[in-house]
């Protein structure tokens, strides 16, 4: 499928600003700090960034509200729903962070569940259309689940060292976090890999009878949305040197400085420039890598219905 620049936005900043606002809202960061102050800013700017590139993908945005109505069948407006509601305790946590300095707990973790909540229903708008045969499968929601959250210890770990604590409990789960989601990730590409399809020509013409269905014209003379939506292809190659680039980026470099930073704290180093640095640097390798990652995932996924465009 056509990988969309504006979904691709959304589902990386919104993940990563869901991660780090569900991590927050643990209370693991010290709200004095002017850093988890930022952090709190940091979250609400990605949501809000996310949100906003998800609209340049609509016909007319202006109509985008009347998404909200279908919240009883479809997974698209739960989490629109989701994602206004999230931003009741997500602001509150906010100002009580960064005007009063302190942290609430009963706040926190139900912005921390209303986060997750809303990474779990954008998952579930792909996870849920048996169309796209690479989607849909659990994997799919656990992937956007541990990526987002595994983004979102990474981005606290690096404001909690940044504001003057050791962030040792953060790293940790970060790094398991990341381990998590890559292994998941790479279950998924082997389930795509191994995917037999389950409509072909055949099938959806209802010719298989007959014989071998093969395409003798295609139906429009020109393109049209079906084609340009749906009908992208990536060469086999290209994608394969792509997942190797998403998982370096995105999975073996974050781990590796995590790795280090963690190991330097354990044994007693304090967490100065170099760490800081460290994992600044794996915060961007990470971010370039989910990028890939998810331009991946929406290129290499292919809609049954080009069985009737030849694809």
């Amino acid at each position: 499928m056509h990988p969309a620049a504006s979904i691709i936005a959304f589902t990386v900043l919104s993940g990563l600003g869901y991660g780090l606002a569900a991590v927050l809202g643990l209370g693991l960061l010290d709200p004095a700090a002017i850093a988890t102050k930022a952090a709190h800013i940091l979250a609400l700017g990605l949501i809000a960034g996310g949100l906003l590139s998800s609209t340049l993908h609509l016909g007319n945005p202006q109509r985008a509200w009347r998404a909200f109505s279908q919240w009883r069948s479809s997974w698209l407006s739960r989490e629109g729903v989701l994602s206004v509601l999230a931003f009741v305790p997500l602001t509150v946590s906010a100002w009580l962070c960064v005007i009063e300095g302190r942290y609430l707990a009963p706040i926190g973790l139900a912005g921390s569940v209303l986060s997750l909540a809303t990474v779990f229903c954008t998952s579930m708008i792909y996870a849920s259309l048996k169309s796209v045969q690479a989607w849909h499968t659990r994997l799919t929601t656990a992937c956007y689940l541990l990526f987002a959250a595994a983004g979102g210890a990474l981005l606290g770990s690096a404001l909690g060292i940044a504001g003057g604590g050791s962030a040792g409990l953060l790293l940790l789960l970060a790094l398991v976090l990341l381990v998590a989601a890559w292994a998941t990730k790479i279950a998924w590409l082997r389930h795509l890999d191994s995917l037999q399809p389950l409509s072909t020509p055949e099938s959806a013409t209802g010719l298989g009878a007959i014989g071998r269905v093969r395409l003798f014209e295609r139906p429009h003379v020109t393109e049209n949305y079906l084609t340009a939506e749906m009908g992208f292809r990536v060469v086999r190659k290209h994608a394969a040197k792509l997942r190797r680039l998403a998982l370096l980026l995105g999975g073996l470099l974050p781990g590796a400085l995590i790795f280090l930073v963690l190991a330097a704290l354990m044994a007693g180093a304090e967490a100065g420039v170099a760490a800081l640095l460290a994992l600044v640097v794996a915060m961007f390798s990470h971010g370039v890598g989910m990028l890939t990652e998810r331009w991946l995932f929406f290129a290499e996924a292919r809609h049954t219905v080009m069985n009737y465009y030849g694809g």
